[in-house]
């Protein structure tokens, strides 16, 4: 498969963004903790590159996009439900990583979740930065100064004194 790459300059650092060639398939933060560009990905020049640009600016301009990239999230079974569940957290709230276990139909674990979370390949648009733990504000992949700032930009201000 082919893997085509993208920069994207945001107010918090440079981001990468990953294609097939008509998907997103990753977006993260370049100095993320677990993302890493594939060896053999190329520079290309995509749609759904352009589309990911224009989503970014809305979203770092403090507003809600109206629209969203075509993506796919790659993952585990477990991964991608975990992702499903984030995704219905809505912009400018946060839930724990215990109310994301919840909501599973079986038994799950808040530590499971938080793996999940931190694996997520297409940060913001997938917003695993509004899970924040029971007594905090949590891990993030992209640094916790960014899931700060991200969290305040949507409005929540609860979680300002995390700010480093």
């Amino acid at each position: 498969m082919d893997v085509y790459m993208h920069r994207y300059t945001s107010p918090l650092g440079d981001m990468c963004m990953l294609s097939d060639g008509e998907l997103l398939t990753g977006l993260f933060f370049e100095d993320s903790s677990v993302m890493r560009v594939p060896a053999g990905a190329r520079r290309e020049h995509l749609p759904v590159f352009d589309m990911t640009s224009r989503w970014l600016d809305t979203y770092f301009d403090g507003k809600i996009p109206d629209f969203t990239p075509p993506y796919v999230l790659i993952g585990t079974v477990f991964q991608r439900l975990t992702w499903e569940i984030v995704l219905t957290i809505p912009y400018g709230s946060t839930m724990t990583y215990g109310e994301v276990a919840k909501r599973f139909c079986r038994p799950m674990s808040a530590q499971a979740v938080g793996t999940a979370v931190g694996l997520d390949p297409i940060c913001l648009i997938v917003p695993c930065h509004r899970v924040v733990a029971a007594d905090g504000i949590g891990g993030y992949s992209g640094g916790t100064y960014r899931k700060a700032e991200l969290l305040i930009l949507e409005g929540n201000t609860q979680l300002a004194s995390y700010i480093h």
